[in-house]
Formats: structure tokens, sequence, C-alpha cells
């Protein structure tokens, strides 16, 4: 299986000034990706950095933060993908984890000093010995290269598909983050199975808003385009306005966002003076889809909504295709990948296959190889048997269509039954005022936990959407009373993980902090 840098390189010899990306800050053709990309693999080398040693990149969303990985690829260098949000903490973190010896940002990031940055972190980081600031996205007179007689890095450094080539963390919202292992050919399989469920070729225009360093970003920025030899439109600030914008000025085909990012896109005002005839797919996921709002979507774009199922470290297990019906699409995560070997298991790790419902577990070549440098997590990760459970409750049907019931850490255990955190989200997201939803346990001394549901308002409503409004509602399309929210609060803005998803961590301890602060 060829690597990517290497093909990434027979596009530069074959499509030279067809772009390879499209931003708004510096646009990319596939020559000057493969040029720049060789420039970086030198620097790092001639920087003292040594094939095999980490190297954490902290660059926001553009051509360059691809170069950067590439390049790294070429020296034989291992990357430690982190998101340009992340804070002290978790930088300090992933640095001390991946044991990386350089650090590589732009020199100043939102006001912010870099290099001030980096010399506090390598006063208790022993490994970390270089710091690499970059002004833009790698052009080749960019101050970084200053004082450097590069030379040519030699073939034989390249990592190979089977070699470990990235490092990125999960995006859990409590605790610190785990790093994830990544070889090329876990997302070569990926790519297989995307293109044959979304019919795409290299004539598609990609535009992917989701961070580069996780999984989601990888495979709809820095591998399928790259391995389709096609065009990718980034957008180095996420809006839903300028997403819009960007569809319609590029003509994209195949649009990648999570749940969150698409619904924002249908609240927009701006969504109906584009011509967005062009698009045919969106993949999204990440977060449950919520039914109605993924309807309007296809209805109002004419474009089909897509999903995988899966998480960082199993890869995907399922997927929905342009053949599946919109309910299948929609209502469902998808036909199983034969590939995967799905297996379905109880709390205790009994295989329950036979019943249709559990915690799916896989075997198979889109997995991940586990955690870096972390005994204790694989341990938990991997059962006695080599299966990688996902964490979630699902149910798969007897055509072999997984839908998810919920997640094992989201779910609302009220008078010792179970509520799935998703199913009251989808139910109140149906209510024409609600643009985004989310529910979390509360804490009662008589059920242990209730329904609390944080909710952001499509934009002109001018009061508060009520509680009995809400409810009313739901009573009125027949809604399962379990589902009922107990309790409504209204936020202006939701808050967001590292991934784009929504941080229900924050919303579960700010619950917490509001009973307890009642309760005196």
């Amino acid at each position: 299986m060829e690597a990517l840098a290497n093909r990434i390189d027979e596009w530069s010899r074959t499509r030279p000034e067809q772009l390879a990306f499209i931003s708004e800050e510096a646009s990319l053709t596939w020559s000057a990706y493969a040029a720049r990309s060789d420039r970086f693999g030198a620097l790092l080398l001639a920087s003292g950095i040594a094939p095999g040693e980490r190297v954490a990149i902290m660059l926001p969303d553009g051509p360059g933060v691809h170069v950067a990985f590439v390049g790294c690829e070429k020296a034989g260098i291992i990357v430690m993908g982190i998101g340009p949000k992340a804070g002290d903490e978790e930088l300090r973190h992933l640095i001390q984890k991946s044991g990386a010896s350089a650090l590589v940002t732009r020199d100043e990031w939102r006001g912010e000093d870099m290099a001030s940055r980096f010399r506090a972190l390598r006063e208790d980081l022993p490994s970390l010995r270089v710091h690499i600031a970059i002004s833009g996205q790698l052009d080749p007179d960019d101050a970084c290269y200053s004082g450097f007689d590069l030379g040519p890095v030699d073939p034989g450094l390249r990592l190979t598909a089977d070699d470990l080539f990235l490092l990125n963390s999960t995006s859990g919202t409590t605790g610190l983050p785990k790093c994830v292992t990544h070889h090329q050919a876990r997302w070569f399989h990926f790519h297989d199975a995307a293109v044959e469920s979304g019919e795409m070729t290299g004539d598609d225009i990609f535009l992917s808003a989701l961070p580069a360093p996780f999984g989601f970003g990888l495979w709809t920025a820095h591998f399928t385009p790259a391995a389709l030899g096609a065009p990718c439109v980034i957008l180095e600030h996420f809006t839903a306005e300028s997403m819009i914008a960007a569809i319609e000025r590029h003509r994209v085909t195949v649009l990648a966002a999570v749940s969150t990012q698409f619904i924002m896109m249908l609240n927009a005002t701006t969504l109906g003076d584009h011509d967005l005839s062009s698009l045919r797919a969106l993949y999204t996921g990440g977060e449950a889809v919520p039914y109605e709002r993924a309807a309007e979507f296809e209805e109002r774009t004419g474009a089909s909504v897509l999903q995988f199922y899966g998480s960082n470290e199993t890869g995907a297990l399922s997927r929905t295709t342009t053949t599946d019906t919109r309910d299948k699409r929609l209502r469902t995560a998808g036909q199983l990948l034969d590939n995967m070997n799905v297996r379905l298991f109880d709390d205790a790790g009994n295989d329950v296959t036979s019943s249709g419902e559990g915690q799916p577990g896989c075997k198979g070549p889109l997995a991940s190889r586990g955690y870096w440098d972390d005994d204790d997590a694989n341990a938990k990760l991997f059962t006695d048997g080599g299966w990688i459970l996902t964490g979630d409750i699902c149910r798969v049907d007897d055509e072999g269509y997984l839908s998810v019931v919920g997640r094992t850490a989201d779910f609302i255990i009220r008078g010792g039954k179970n509520i799935s955190g998703p199913a009251v989200e989808d139910a109140v997201g149906s209510h024409p005022d609600v643009a985004l939803a989310a529910a979390v346990a509360m804490p009662d001394p008589v059920f242990g936990e209730r329904v609390c549901v944080y909710v952001e308002q499509r934009p002109g409503r001018t009061d508060e959407l009520g509680l009995d409004e809400l409810v009313t509602h739901l009573k009125a399309r027949g809604v399962t009373r379990e589902w009922h929210p107990e309790r409504l609060i209204v936020v202006p803005e939701l808050p967001r993980a590292s991934g784009g998803k929504v941080a229900k961590g924050a919303l579960r301890q700010d619950i917490r902090k509001r009973v307890a602060a009642e309760a005196g």
C-alpha cells in the first residue's frame, strides 16, 4: 500500500498546477504541496530532530498544517497532532505523554507570543528541545527557514503505510486526553469505504470543516482528497456563513461537518441567498444525527446526508451510502462493514450479538493499534479477546443496519430506568424554535437523576422558550413520556469540545453546581 507522500509526489508530476487546497489565506497546488513538504521535512532534520522522534504540531486549519504533517512523514518523524484551541494543561500533557522533542506553532496565535509559551513549557518538559515558529502556510520564504541551507531528504527515511505516523488525542470532555496511535493503512482502508459509500471521484471538490488533527478531519481533508487527487476547501476560521459562501464560490460537491456545524448552517439567515446546487453529499456524525434537521438539510440543498459510525480508536464500524433510502440514511448509522467483524457485548463482556443489542466491539483493518505508552488505558480499551469496544450501546437489525441507542456515559438513569440522551435531544430538536439541544443528567435526591436539557434557540425568537411549551409540543408529537425534559436551560451558545462536538462534560458540571446552589 503506497504512503500518502508518494501519492502527493505523483500528483505533483501529473497535475502540478491543479489545486490541492483552496483557502482564503493561501491556496496550494500539488507541485507546491510536494515541494513545501520536502522543504519542511529537511528543516526538521536540520533542526536536530531524528527520524522516529515525535513533533507536536499545533497549527490552525489551512494548507500549512497538512504540509507540516507530510513533511514529518517524509523525514520519518511522527506527528503529535494538537488542536489549536488546546489550553496549557492539555498542551503540556500531550507533549509530555508523547515525549515530543519539538513544537511547531504559528509565531503568534490569538495575540500570544508563542516563543514565550514554548519557553514556559520547556522548563518542566525535558524532552522538548526545539520550537519551530511559522508565520503562515509554510511558503518557501517563511522566516522559519532563515539561516538553514537545506538539501534534499533521503527518500529512505519516509514512513510506510504500516508505520506509526501520527498520534492524536481523544476529544473527551472530562479528564486529560489519551494519545491514539495512527498508521496510514487504516485511513486508506477508511478511504476505500468512503469512496464506495459516496461514489466519489477525482472530479469531486471537498470542503472539510473539521480540525485537521482529529479523525474526521484526517480522512476528509488529509487523506481522501489527496488519494483521489481532488481539491479540498479549508476554512481557517469556521462560521456557518463562511461555509455556505465557500460551497457556492468553489462549487463544492462533498461537505464534511459535524452535526452541530450543519445545524448552524441551516439556522443561518444567509442560507437561502446562495446557490448550493453543486453539493451532492454531506458527511456528518461525531454525535447523534438529528433526523428532522438532517431531512431539512436534504430538502433545502438536494444533497444526501451520509455518515460513518465509529470512534477515533475503533475506526468505522458501519456506514450509510447514496443507495440507502432516506429512512436508513437518517434513522440508522448504516450497515456494518464486513471487514470490521463487529460483535455486540453486554456489561459482563458476553457476546450478545444474537440478541441484536449491546456494546459494539470490532477487529479489523480500520482500527487503531491502541493508545501510545498507556498500558492501563489499553487494558480497558481491548477485551481479553482483543476486541476494541466503542463505549456506545447499539442495536443491529436483521438487515445489518446499526442504530445508536446511546453512549454508556450518555444515559440518564431515572429511578432505575435508562433514558437515552440522544433520543431526548432528537425529540427536543423537533421544536421549531430549537436550534441545538443537549440532554444531561440532573442530580435528584428521589430519582437519582432527572432529565435536563440545555438548548440554543433559533435566531428570530425574542422571548425564551419555556419548559411547559416544550413539553406540550412533545406531547402533541406523541414523544415517549420518559423523554420529556424535567428542566430546561436556554443558553446563548452550547459549549464545544476540541473536535466540534457539544462539551457535555461542561454541562454536567454546570447542572451539578446549579442544583447544589439551589439546595443551599
